[in-house]
């Protein structure tokens, strides 16, 4: 089979446009000719969320009667929203100071073929604000890792990550309510499935207490006290009880409702995995793409309107539409973290399930067409993700859901970006 062009396929779009996933949903946003249709949705009702642990960031927003409908018809407002407006405005916007760039562009090279829009390096004020930030809080705060995992904690470079993920967050307290999320997540991962003790034994125990820390248990007086203790009693449950307690603090019910179904979507992928590996069962391809939509980073861009300040309203995120985005989304950054740690994960001890590996076994293809079929599988993911948040652009021209959308793209682009250039972590497979 030969191998993909050593260049990723280029979008469809204009040029001007191609240059990240979210304009794509800008160009579909512009194709809105009847801006009338944004009222026919119901208008979102304001939460009011207790006020923030910081103080950057900015507090609710006080609204009178119909100020739902006329905002709709302003349009959005604040960093990262001049590209979303459905009609022209009086005054053109002024442009934002472009943000700082690091002072060198990381390394690390994009896989052969696969379809990705490249980001333009993050703000290098912000990455270390971030990393300062994160690693004293993961010291000082919860108590997260021994000294001997400290070049582990560097190398993941989650200031990077985070804010590549969310260009729009208006402060860094913001991201932070990402970062602690991430950092959390996969000490998890780490300590409950993998790396550091992890074991598939006992895992459904381990998951089901840490994510009382995320969705609180309610019992008498006499237990309660007890289980309160036990959020303190290993690193995973102290970073997911004080990562969701500065989440909660800045987001609206409904938001921190989303965080704590999409952290059970996530969990119960954990189980399936380690069922699989008890059994040692390699899964069909299509079983395992069914897995990995739920062990996949879904809880991570669904905060991007948390992240970014604002909120899409309950019942625009419950739209199936909506729901079909999201799933694509989620589907193709894992299948994104697939092939970047495919050699990493060759590398380390018993067998790792991951797309290739499962196309090798279940259709009989050699290591390399593996490799090169999942780049296609991800690809086609890609592509429909694209086309669907565009629909779903033209079908819903409200602020809120363009803003939405343009968040999620953000974060896809962002998520590749980390992935390929962190080399401390991932390399490619000499396939080309």
């Amino acid at each position: 089979m030969p191998a993909p062009e050593p260049s990723p396929p280029q979008s469809s779009l204009p040029a001007a446009a191609s240059r990240s996933g979210a304009n794509v949903l800008s160009e579909a946003a512009a194709r809105a000719h009847d801006i009338k249709a944004a009222t026919a949705v119901r208008p979102p009702v304001p939460s009011s969320p207790a006020p923030p642990p910081v103080d950057d960031i900015p507090a609710a927003e006080v609204r009178t009667p119909g100020a739902d409908v006329e905002r709709i018809l302003r349009g959005p407002s604040g960093l990262g929203t001049a590209g979303l407006h459905l009609a022209r405005r009086e005054e053109p916007p002024t442009p934002p100071t472009p943000p700082t760039p690091s002072a060198v562009p990381a390394e690390g090279n994009p896989i052969p073929g696969l379809y990705h829009h490249p980001v333009p390096e993050p703000d290098a004020v912000r990455v270390e604000e971030v990393g300062r930030r994160i690693k004293a809080w993961a010291l000082d705060e919860v108590d997260l890792y021994p000294e001997e995992w400290e070049e582990q904690f560097d190398g993941f470079s989650v200031g990077r990550y985070m804010v590549a993920c969310h260009p729009d967050a208006p402060t860094v307290d913001h991201l932070m309510l990402a970062t602690r999320l991430m950092v959390a997540e996969n000490a998890v991962d780490d300590c409950y499935c993998e790396d550091h003790g992890g074991s598939p034994i006992g895992l459904g125990g381990r998951l089901l207490l840490a994510h009382t820390a995320l969705d609180a248990l309610h019992t008498t007086r006499e237990y309660q006290p007890r289980w309160a203790e036990s959020l303190h009693s290993d690193a995973p449950r102290r970073a997911y009880r004080s990562a969701m307690e500065y989440f909660v603090q800045a987001a609206g019910p409904s938001q921190a409702d989303r965080l704590r179904h999409d952290m059970a979507r996530l969990h119960m992928g954990y189980l399936a995995e380690a069922a699989w590996a008890q059994t040692d069962h390699v899964p069909e391809v299509w079983e395992y793409l069914a897995m990995r939509q739920f062990n996949n980073f879904r809880p991570c861009p669904t905060i991007t309107d948390t992240v970014g300040g604002y909120e899409l309203p309950a019942d625009l995120h419950a739209q199936p539409a909506m729901q079909r985005v999201i799933a694509l989304a989620g589907n193709a950054t894992t299948i994104v973290n697939d092939l970047y740690s495919y050699t990493k994960e060759l590398a380390a001890p018993g067998r790792h399930l991951n797309l290739p590996v499962v196309i090798a076994e279940r259709e009989g293809l050699s290591d390399r067409d593996a490799y090169l079929k999942a780049v296609g599988v991800h690809n086609d993911l890609m592509h429909d993700f694209e086309a669907e948040a565009a629909a779903v652009a033209v079908a819903l021209p409200v602020p809120t859901v363009q803003r939405f959308l343009r968040g999620v793209a953000a974060w896809v682009d962002g998520n590749h970006y980390w992935h390929q250039t962190n080399t401390f972590r991932y390399s490619l497979p000499d396939f080309w």
